[in-house]
């Protein structure tokens, strides 16, 4: 018997309706299969969490995750927290550096029965997740971003050959793991970042050695976002350094309609966080009219990658049920959201896939 133990972290506004949603799924599909055996654990963080504890990330919250697999966060609406108080921080950058989540899986598939701007769209971008630009998780300590003057601003980048190898290694994993091309295609702009692209494209190299049966290639960024629009059937899996691959994430998404239809993944050599790409929409929290599709998905993959880990089929065979219950769901557009054209809630919708799941033979 395989034992998983995950954590149930909500989020802010509609995570409070999604996260739910996405743990019921997860349940449906797992209960044909004894061998999977999941213990939840719901731990405090955000908003919620502040009003309760006076922290958005407590120390027991941090600590538990250690006892733990992998979890679910929803979504985290950082922008509304407190100015000027250490304690309501955004607890992305600190889980994703504290537990060596290096690498950020983001699929973007095209369905044919949703409006896309392309269909037979299929690509998983991973995307370096705790160097490159971002300032809030490439230092140790203190910040990459700083002013020597009123009138200059500057940023550092952090590029090392460890998370660069890792996040390669975790593209190539999954381009064998895919019914795709096979492809992995790693991006940079070394004609002017020469050395901290180089190094990247060096590592991602270095790696696809170890995958002969992988195609490998490399594209320049500005080359690859101009394909992506135009041509994204054309790629299968692509691996980038973090402040590239957040933006180029966003654009894939906006093919297959948007963040809402895009899921996450974060992945370590320990843990694995399951968190949809989109934001917390303030605006229509507690109307219940939330796609819970990316938070869904997100569950899947997470389910699947600890299934793949620990070498257990049935875990891995539960996840490919949730992927066809919502495929038949999504086919449907008799429960799905107002967002997706349809009239039902976002609990409906839920019910729906789990509906689909138990009906699987």
């Amino acid at each position: 018997m395989a034992h998983y133990k995950l954590g149930i972290l909500k989020g802010d506004d509609i995570g409070l309706e999604i996260v739910p949603v996405a743990v019921e799924v997860l349940k449906a599909a797992v209960e044909k299969y004894p061998s999977v055996n999941i213990e939840w654990v719901e731990l405090p963080i955000g908003y919620p969490s502040y009003l309760e504890t006076g922290e958005t990330l407590p120390e027991k919250t941090l600590q538990t995750l250690y006892d733990l697999d992998g979890w679910l966060l929803g979504p985290i609406g950082h922008m509304a927290y407190p100015k000027n108080d250490p304690k309501a921080i955004n607890p992305h950058p600190i889980l994703r550096r504290q537990f060596d989540l290096v690498s950020n899986i983001r699929p973007a598939k095209s369905h044919p029965s949703l409006p896309c701007l392309h269909q037979n769209v299929d690509i998983v971008i991973v995307r370096e997740n705790n160097e490159g630009f971002q300032p809030d998780r490439n230092m140790y300590k203190g910040t990459a971003e700083f002013m020597p003057t009123p009138d200059m601003a500057l940023s550092m980048r952090v590029i090392t050959r460890r998370n660069s190898q890792m996040a390669a290694r975790t593209a190539f994993d999954l381009a064998r793991q895919r019914n795709g091309q096979k492809k992995v295609t790693a991006i940079h702009k070394n004609t002017v970042f020469k050395l901290t692209c180089g190094l990247f494209v060096d590592s991602c190299r270095e790696v696809s050695q170890e995958y002969p049966d992988i195609t490998f290639e490399t594209m320049v960024v500005d080359t690859f976002a101009m394909n992506l629009v135009m041509r994204p059937q054309k790629y299968d899996v692509v691996v980038s350094s973090n402040m590239f691959g957040d933006i180029l994430t966003d654009e894939a998404a906006g093919l297959v309609g948007g963040l809402g239809m895009a899921p996450g993944l974060c992945v370590g050599p320990q843990y694995v966080m399951a968190q949809a790409t989109h934001g917390s929409a303030p605006d229509i929290a507690g109307k219940h009219i939330a796609n819970p599709y990316a938070m869904v998905m997100s569950g899947q993959m997470m389910l699947s990658w600890l299934g793949n880990r620990k070498g257990d089929q049935d875990a891995v065979k539960a996840a490919l049920e949730i992927e066809k219950a919502v495929i038949k769901v999504l086919t449907e557009l008799t429960h799905v959201t107002p967002d997706l054209g349809g009239k039902s809630s976002t609990e409906e919708m839920g019910e729906a896939i789990c509906k689909e799941i138990r009906a699987l033979t």
